[in-house]
């Protein structure tokens, strides 16, 4: 065996396995590996683009979140100051009410004491009238007139 032979054999096979994986295979891989190279720059350009989208975003979200607290202080303010309208009206209105229902037991009182008073009066009248009725019963002789007597009672239980 002729060892130039031999050598002439594998470059014939090697070139033809290399005219072969170029025609062939070497193409699909290339345009394989060329595909995956642009989706992978792709994706690191869409990845940066995402990064600053994000990074923008959260900063407009933090800026909604401080505008949030802002309006959210404001409502409180707000709420409180409504609470102490409310409550200094509930004040003011309970402060009515009580003058009113004063006054009103004031006027009770007032009607009350004039009832019990006119009241007093009519007994005490009623009673000076039975005594004076009895007192005259017994000290008066027979020659008075008793039309005279009834005027007397009915001019004294008139000025009640």
């Amino acid at each position: 065996m002729n060892l130039n032979a031999t050598i002439l054999g594998q470059t014939i096979s090697f070139v033809l396995f290399v005219w072969f994986c170029m025609k062939y295979v070497w193409y699909p891989f290339i345009s394989i590996i060329e595909k995956r190279q642009k989706e992978i720059s792709d994706n690191l350009v869409s990845a940066t683009h995402a990064k600053t989208e994000s990074e923008r975003v959260n900063a407009e979200a933090l800026l909604c979140l401080r505008q949030a607290r802002v309006k959210a202080q404001e409502i409180i303010k707000q709420a409180n100051k409504c609470k102490m309208q409310i409550i200094n009206e509930a004040k003011h209105e309970a402060e009515k009410e009580q003058s009113r229902i004063l006054s009103q037991a004031r006027e009770q009182i007032i009607y009350e004491r004039k009832r019990v008073t006119d009241e007093l009066r009519k007994k005490i009248s009623k009673l000076v009238i039975e005594g004076t009725e009895k007192v005259i019963e017994h000290s008066i002789n027979e020659m008075i007139d008793i039309d005279l007597l009834n005027n007397i009672i009915n001019t004294l239980s008139y000025e009640d």
